[in-house]
């Protein structure tokens, strides 16, 4: 009986080191690309078009382009959701409410800012990584 290796994973999610330079820099602008796209637009458009130009020629820029993606799309929902929230705690609070929910959204801000800048760290080294409270949404 001979040893027959396992199958490969599916398509865009194989394990392993990037093979290249170029992967690790198309994999960080996943993650960077959204701090710039946010200030203009959506983060979303960064790794949307990371996935879309290179998510088929490597399964590692894959992996951050959709993490990337989901994160954002995550933080989209978080963000639409918070909004009314706080609009409703707001008015009924006759604004009082906003000395709470200004420092919360400041605090956010800052942890989704780190997060960013620690992945975009990861993949420069060929590593992955995992956004906290994302909805995997895009797989």
């Amino acid at each position: 009986m001979t040893y027959q290796p396992p199958p490969p994973p599916p398509h865009g999610y194989s394990g392993g080191a990037p093979t290249s330079n170029e992967e690790r820099t198309w994999a960080m602008a996943a993650h960077i690309g959204a701090l710039v796209t946010a200030w203009f637009a959506f983060g979303l458009i960064a790794p949307l078009a990371v996935l879309l130009i290179r998510g088929d020629s490597s399964a590692f820029v894959r992996r951050h382009a959709v993490e990337s993606l989901n994160f954002q799309i995550s933080l989209l929902i978080y963000s639409l959701v918070g909004t009314v929230i706080g609009f409703v705690l707001a008015i009924v609070t006759l604004g009082i409410g906003l000395l709470i929910i200004i420092p919360i959204v400041v605090g956010i801000a800052l942890i989704a800012l780190i997060a960013v800048i620690k992945a975009g760290m990861k993949a420069n080294r060929g590593e992955d990584f995992r956004y906290p409270l994302t909805i995997r949404i895009v797989s």
